[in-house]
């Protein structure tokens, strides 16, 4: 018959067990210099139906270690004449309307829209042209602002599961927060802001079902 002393004895023993297997891992593996959670890779040449894609470049804005940007990239497709410009950026932050302050030449307040299925995105114009902006999530909907974006997190955290890995040195012990923030802009033309953002709000659908279906493999 098994005591509760024995039982102590095990349980202490499997504790000191895991312990050391911790402790080796830090001691004999090699430490990774950056945080998994902060490596993105852009694609080449992301599908967009009925566009063509026409160049795809490095963002000029310099990437420093304290910055809460991660990665980023440029992407231009013509359709029927009519070009657009995709600028991606894998960030730590949330905040869209920030976002724009700091890296566009944008003034504007945008207009916050909603889809079922998709999310919240923002639509504005600036200097002849029209532009939508959201950040994708892993998981979740897109958001537009910190509020949403944070409720969005919450609601997905779940710190048990990365209990592991945080031991092993492989991820934080709370989920990191990211979001790939998507920034999409057309020239207005002869088009009124309300005809130019239809056609924004129609690609930003099909981009955004690419993004968040893949996002894990980048």
């Amino acid at each position: 018959m098994i005591t509760w002393k024995k039982i102590r004895i095990l349980l202490l023993m499997l504790g000191c067990t895991n312990v050391l297997f911790v402790l080796g891992q830090v001691l004999f593996l090699p430490t990774q210099s950056k945080n998994p959670d902060d490596i993105f890779s852009f694609p080449e040449a992301p599908p967009l139906p009925q566009w063509q894609l026409k160049s795809t470049k490095t963002l000029p804005h310099e990437i420093r270690d304290n910055s809460e940007l991660l990665a980023q990239t440029n992407y231009q497709y013509m359709h029927q004449g009519l070009p657009l410009d995709i600028e991606m950026r894998y960030v730590k932050i949330g905040d869209v309307n920030q976002l724009i302050r700091k890296y566009t030449e944008i003034s504007s307040s945008a207009v916050v829209r909603q889809k079922e299925g998709i999310g919240y995105y923002g639509l504005g114009v600036e200097q002849q042209k029209a532009y939508l902006s959201a950040c994708i999530n892993l998981h979740g909907n897109s958001t537009f602002t910190n509020t949403q974006f944070n409720q969005n997190q919450q609601q997905r955290e779940q710190p048990w599961e990365r209990l592991l890995p945080w031991l092993l040195g492989r991820k934080q012990l709370r989920e990191n927060k990211r979001c790939l923030w998507t920034h999409l802009s057309v020239p207005l033309k002869n088009s009124s802001p309300e005809a130019t953002y239809q056609v924004l709000e129609t690609v930003w659908f099909s981009w955004y079902k690419y993004w968040h279906s893949n996002l894990q493999k980048y």
